[in-house]
């Protein structure tokens, strides 16, 4: 399936780029981390399991059991602090 790909902040510096579309297989956003980061780098590196990155799913925060379905937009950020 198809899903979009939005990163923010560190993320995005570290992988070079703000979004992209990818094929993936993942049924979940757990899956479609480990699918990124078999990529090898700048994936590897950004997503890293020891890494704290949050994530979203059609703008709603998600835990890593969520499930994708074709279409899905998905964001991966670092935490956020603020004061």
């Amino acid at each position: 399936m198809k899903v979009q790909l939005r990163y923010f902040a560190s993320v995005r510096e570290a992988i070079g780029r703000g979004e992209e579309t990818v094929e993936s297989d993942a049924a979940t956003l757990g899956a479609l981390r480990d699918e990124l980061i078999a990529r090898g780098e700048p994936y590897a590196s950004a997503l890293a399991r020891g890494r704290a990155v949050r994530m979203a799913l059609d703008q709603v925060m998600r835990t890593e059991d969520a499930v994708l379905a074709q279409g899905a937009e998905i964001a991966f950020f670092p935490p956020v602090t603020g004061g």
